[in-house]
This record gives C-alpha cells, sequence and structure tokens, in this order.
C-alpha cells in the first residue's frame, strides 16, 4: 500500500501500531523482538487477538488479522506483506533471523511471494495449539 513511512524533517513523527494475532508464536516473537520495538520509535504493539474491538474496526477497513498482520500509521494502513515489508524497511536488526527476515522481504514482489509461507506457519503454529484461525470464529 505504498512506500515506507518518510517524514518531512518540519513534521512530528506519527505512531506506527502493528496489530499482530498473539496467539502465534511465530508472530509474537516478531513483534515482541527487542530490536522490533526499541528500534523502530514511535511503535507501538498490540495484541489483536486480545482486542475484539480492534479486530472489528480492522475488518470493517478490508485488513482482517486472520489474513496478517497489519501496520497503522495514521490513517495509513499496510496489510500482510506489506506490514512485514514496511516494518523490515525500517528497522535495522542484529538478529541473524531478522536480518534474513529484513532481507528477504526487502521488495514488494518477493515479499507477495513469500508471505504465503508466514501464513502457513501461522496456520501450523495455531492448529497445535488448537486455537482458530480467526480470532472471531470459535
Amino acid at each position: 500500500m505504498g512506500a515506507p513511512p518518510s517524514r518531512p524533517f518540519d513534521t512530528a513523527p506519527q505512531t506506527l501500531r502493528l496489530v499482530y494475532d498473539g496467539g502465534c508464536p511465530f508472530c509474537r516473537h516478531f513483534a515482541l523482538s527487542s530490536e522490533l520495538r526499541g528500534g523502530i520509535p514511535h511503535l507501538q504493539i498490540v495484541d489483536g487477538r486480545a482486542d475484539a474491538a480492534l479486530r472489528r474496526d480492522l475488518r470493517e477497513r478490508g485488513l482482517p488479522l486472520a489474513q496478517g498482520a497489519v501496520l497503522l500509521e495514521g490513517e495509513r494502513a499496510w496489510h500482510g506483506a506489506e506490514a512485514v515489508r514496511q516494518l523490515c524497511a525500517l528497522m535495522q536488526p542484529s538478529d541473524p533471523l531478522l536480518q534474513l527476515l529484513a532481507s528477504l522481504f526487502d521488495g514488494p514482489s518477493r515479499s507477495r511471494r513469500l508471505y504465503p509461507l508466514l501464513l502457513g506457519a501461522r496456520r501450523l503454529a495455531l492448529a497445535l495449539q488448537r486455537l482458530p484461525l480467526d480470532p472471531d470464529r470459535p
């Protein structure tokens, strides 16, 4: 849904808000990694599985959590592969796994091709925990 957030020098940065599925151990590990939390200023990290009202708002905007993480900046939103790509463009990781992820998601077409693999891992992890893929469905 667009290039990485840019900020003119005379404008205060807006808060970025990452909404992820806290039931998925892979999503949780990525979202709560200290490098992500500490390396991107003004980033709020929200467990969307724990916030039904937020999930409803995202669904109404066409951004269902069941189909991927969401990155919000004001009225702008990135969903799924684009959300991960935007985050990877903003971070400068030293952790080898995050470095690999950042290099794999450095372009839009590659991100779109690889993101289904992340969704597959999420699907498997949730199934092993007997959690629904869609937090709004029992």
